[in-house]
């Protein structure tokens, strides 16, 4: 007779090994919410514009004191003894090497209209408490282990921030574009289940990064209160497989005084070029992504990212692949794609023309 601790590991495993097909058949939970290019991914299509938005032109206002009421992640989830949340079962039983509960940005509103973005704040185990926890238990439903989704059905609508906390990761794709010929390229990442805690074992765009401070000091709070800065640190670790910190848990991080994002700031709007796409949940887990491509002049990229690396803490990063149709096809609808990713790459060739212009 099983434990209950082996009798969750094993739902963990299933998890873990069928985890694209999972969030495939998910997204039929939800048959009035739309969904992104012909993806799984969730959206609300005030989300949505209908061209690339510069990333330039997007307001962000914080709010720290603003209160979560949603739902926590302990309505009706059966977890090993001993583990009082999703996240502590996950740390006890199944820890991935990149497992900690730092603070981060928590979304809670977008108006496009302005267009604006409004966060409050949060913590990255806060969406592992409800969203891998929902995802546990739709695979428990399908190994036959219970009938019913009591913590889906308390989160109701997941594309609204107010039901649950919503941390957001800003998803990137990278194309290099060489502008002598036409050609872009762009690079993947694919996901180590042992090295991550959610979308392990999956390909995804690089850099992702949640979106939050680079330490948890009240300096780093405010000075990393940017989608840029944000993507800056996530270029620098998962491409060049630098630490992720800079020095934040002395003083804030100098971003003009550091060659690096001093370089790519420099150069944007004329030689980088970021873009907003749109922005979707994981109908599995419940992720949240901003879907947003950088476009990288050749010459650039090659002075940045001379020494791009083939690994990283959180897997292994493909070779740069041609940007091209059948190349999108096969990632958006042949290969285990996180949903996000699949849905980033299927916008970025539908607005290829303005993106690469």
């Amino acid at each position: 007779m099983t434990t209950p601790i082996e009798q969750w590991l094993a739902v963990r495993a299933h998890l873990t090994q069928h985890r694209h097909a999972l969030a495939v058949r998910a997204a039929d939970e939800y048959p009035e919410t739309p969904t992104v290019a012909g993806t799984p991914l969730l959206t609300d299509p005030r989300w949505m514009p209908s061209a690339p938005v510069p990333l330039a032109d997007i307001a962000l206002r914080h709010h720290p004191d603003r209160a979560f009421r949603g739902v926590d992640g302990t309505v009706g989830l059966v977890l090993p003894p001993g583990a009082a949340t999703y996240s502590a079962a996950m740390a006890a039983h199944a820890s991935p090497s990149v497992f900690t509960n730092r603070t981060t940005y928590r979304l809670l509103a977008v108006d496009l209209a302005v267009p604006r973005l409004d966060f409050g704040d949060g913590h990255y185990f806060d969406g592992i408490d409800v969203g891998e926890a929902c995802a546990h238990e739709y695979a428990a439903r399908e190994l036959g282990q219970s009938e019913a989704l009591p913590l889906r059905t308390a989160v109701g609508d997941p594309c609204d921030p107010a039901r649950r906390p919503t941390n957001v990761a800003i998803s990137t794709l990278t194309l290099r574009l060489d502008r002598t010929t036409g050609a872009a390229t762009f690079y993947l990442h694919w996901r180590d289940p042992k090295k991550v805690g959610h979308a392990g074992g999956l390909y995804q765009v690089l850099p992702v990064g949640v979106f939050q401070a680079a330490g948890d000091q009240p300096w780093n709070l405010e000075n990393d209160f940017s989608l840029w800065r944000n993507t800056i640190r996530e270029f620098a670790e998962e491409l060049l497989g630098t630490s992720e910190d800079h020095g934040a848990d002395r003083a804030p991080i100098d971003y003009a005084a550091w060659p690096f994002a001093a370089r790519l700031t420099a150069a944007l709007g004329d030689g980088v070029r970021m873009s907003y796409l749109g922005m979707g949940v994981d109908p599995l887990t419940f992720a949240t992504d901003m879907l947003t491509v950088a476009v990288i002049d050749a010459p650039l990229f090659d002075e940045l990212f001379t020494d791009l690396v083939s690994h990283n803490d959180e897997g292994r990063v493909l070779e740069a692949q041609p940007f091209t149709a059948a190349t999108v096809h096969r990632f958006v609808h042949e290969e285990p794609t996180q949903a996000a990713g699949a849905a980033l790459l299927a916008l970025a060739w539908q607005h290829r023309e303005a993106l690469l212009a």
